[in-house]
């Protein structure tokens, strides 16, 4: 592989994109539940919102005809792993792969949101 060079270049952050078929649900669910605040919103009807908490940041994008994805479409690091799992389970939220020590690092699960989009959360060990 070519090594490339730095070249000043800066990144900054960088956030998901995460295709909705109904954004008041997902408000509902990403708000409601997981705790995030609206800090901005585009288009008459709604169709684009960028939604916070700590430092996490998600961009919610309305796709009327999204199918949902088999993959996960984000990745998200917590300080209290087992306590979002108890706060997804006690919501009814699809757990997809269930909360376990992974030989890697992290004790993780990945959860499913109202539109089938996969989250997978991690958290250092």
């Amino acid at each position: 592989m070519t090594e490339i060079a730095d070249h000043g270049v800066r990144f900054g952050r960088i956030a998901a994109m995460v295709p909705v078929k109904d954004i008041g649900r997902a408000m509902d669910f990403y708000a409601g539940v997981m705790g995030f605040t609206k800090v901005f919103e585009n288009g008459s009807p709604v169709g684009f919102v960028i939604l916070k908490r700590d430092a996490a940041e998600l961009h919610l994008t309305l796709q009327p005809n999204h199918k949902n994805p088999s993959f996960n479409v984000a990745h998200l690091m917590v300080e209290d792993v087992d306590a979002l799992h108890a706060l997804c389970q006690a919501h009814g939220v699809r757990i997809i792969k269930s909360l376990q020590n992974k030989d890697y690092g992290l004790r993780a699960f990945v959860f499913e949101d109202p539109d089938g989009n996969r989250i997978d959360v991690g958290q250092v060990i």
